[in-house]
C-alpha cells in the first residue's frame, strides 16, 4: 500500500522544480535534485518503510539517508528560488517583499543558517529523538514519525545548504572552515553509535534484538559518516588549491537561482 503523504510531497517538489526551470541549466544539478527526491520517496514508502518498522538497523539506515544523502543531493540542485518561480508574480512579490522588510525574519534566517547554529539544531534533533521514549513513540505513531522526519530533514537541509552554497542559504566562509564543520557533523552519530553498540540490553522496546541494535550502531558509525567525510575531504582539497585560501567563496550567479520576484 502506498503512503500518500511522501508521494504528494515528493511529487509537488519535483513538479515545482520542473516548472521553475528558466533558460539553460546544469544537467548534473537537475540530476542531483531529482535523485534526492526519488531517494526520499523510496525510503519513506514500502517496502523500505515497512522494513524500518521491523528492524532498527533499517530504521537507522532510513535516518542516515534522510539526513546525510538526501539533503546534499537536493541542495546541490539549488532548488529554492527555482521552486518559487512557478507561483504568480504578484504572490512572489507580495511574500518576498514582506519577508525582506521583516527585520525579525532576516535576523532569524541569518542566525539559523550559520553553520554552528545549523549543526547545533541538527545535533539536538538527533539526540532528542533518539531518547528511548520519543523513539518508541515515533515507531508506534505514524504522525509522530512524520514529525521526527521533519525535525531531521529540515535542519539538515539548512546545514548542507549553507556549506554547499545553495541560495539563499549560504555560509560565506572559506573551504577550510567548511571542511571543519562537515567533519564536526560526524561526531553526534559517533556518540549515538557508541551508546547503542555498548548497551548491555536493547535500548528501544519496539526493537528487542540486541544484535540488530549493534548493526544499527554500525550503520550510524560508518555509513552515517560517509557523506560528511567525502564532503569534508572535497572542501579541504579545494582549500589546498593555489589561491583558494585567499580568494572569497562565491556561488555561481545564475538568474534562475537568484530571481525571487
Amino acid at each position: 500500500m502506498v503512503d500518500p503523504l511522501p508521494l504528494v510531497v515528493c511529487g509537488t517538489a519535483a513538479a515545482l522544480y520542473a516548472l521553475g526551470r528558466r533558460g539553460r541549466t546544469r544537467a548534473w544539478r537537475e540530476l542531483s535534485f531529482y535523485s534526492g527526491v526519488a531517494l526520499t520517496l523510496v525510503v519513506l514508502e514500502r517496502p523500505f518503510d515497512g522494513w524500518a518498522d521491523t528492524w532498527l538497523s533499517v530504521h537507522m539506515t532510513q535516518h542516515v539517508l534522510l539526513m546525510t544523502v538526501v539533503p546534499p543531493l537536493v541542495v546541490l540542485g539549488r532548488p529554492w528560488p527555482r521552486m518559487w518561480l512557478p507561483f504568480p508574480l504578484s504572490a512572489r512579490r507580495a511574500v518576498g517583499g514582506a519577508l525582506s522588510r521583516s527585520h525579525g525574519f532576516r535576523r532569524s534566517a541569518g542566525f539559523l543558517k550559520r553553520p554552528a547554529v545549523a549543526l547545533a539544531v541538527q545535533s539536538a534533533a538527533v539526540g532528542i529523538w533518539h531518547v528511548p521514549q520519543l523513539y518508541d513513540a515515533a515507531a508506534r505513531n505514524e504522525w509522530v514519525h512524520v514529525l521526527e522526519h521533519v525535525c531531521f530533514v529540515a535542519p539538515a537541509l539548512v546545514f548542507w545548504g549553507a556549506l554547499l552554497d545553495a541560495p539563499p542559504v549560504r555560509a560565506r566562509i572559506d573551504h577550510l572552515r567548511r571542511s571543519i564543520w562537515l567533519a564536526a557533523a560526524m561526531v553526534p552519530s559517533w556518540i549515538l553509535a557508541i551508546v547503542l553498540a555498548f548497551a548491555a540490553a536493547p535500548v528501544y522496546s519496539v526493537y528487542p534484538s540486541l544484535t540488530d541494535q549493534q548493526v544499527a550502531a554500525g550503520v550510524m558509525w560508518v555509513p552515517g559518516s560517509l557523506a560528511y567525510f567525502v564532503a569534508a575531504f572535497a572542501a579541504f582539497y579545494r582549500w589546498l588549491e593555489p589561491g583558494a585560501a585567499a580568494a572569497p567563496t562565491r556561488a555561481e550567479p545564475r538568474p534562475e537561482e537568484l530571481s525571487w520576484t
